[in-house]
């Protein structure tokens, strides 16, 4: 079911913090779907996913060419949330930074990587059962 995105409930941001992997979906160039895990932050007051990734990865590579359609789910038994929006790349310090601070805070924190970009979603769809 579509949530509000004005008030999700707590339940779906409840869901965003516990310890989950999710699926981030992004398009190929052909239009099919490119499907990995990965671990992602949900702010619901900015309505912003993250996903951090090397700037070489594929998921990174569609988004910055035009594929920015992107949508991250995560599944736990029978709950679960996706969310959908547009997506672009950032690699300034200060976003990396943030979306590293960020994912530290809910997984562990992330091994170095100087290629590391983040993927930030503007989420404009929810849906779920969480």
């Amino acid at each position: 079911m579509a949530r509000d995105l004005s008030d999700p409930g707590p339940g779906l941001l409840d869901f965003f913090t516990e310890r989950h992997l999710a699926t981030l979906t992004t398009l190929r160039p052909d239009g099919t779907p490119h499907v990995v895990p990965v671990g992602v932050t949900y702010d619901a007051a900015t309505r912003t996913a993250r996903v951090i990734t090397s700037g070489t990865s594929a998921k990174a590579r569609h988004v910055r060419d035009g594929q920015a359609r992107v949508a991250v789910c995560q599944v736990d038994g029978r709950r679960w949330a996706t969310l959908e929006g547009a997506a672009v790349v950032r690699d300034d310090a200060a976003s990396v930074a943030d979306a590293v601070e960020r994912y530290a805070q809910r997984y562990r924190q992330p091994r170095e990587n100087p290629a590391r970009v983040v993927i930030e979603i503007s989420v404009d769809h929810i849906l779920g059962n969480a």
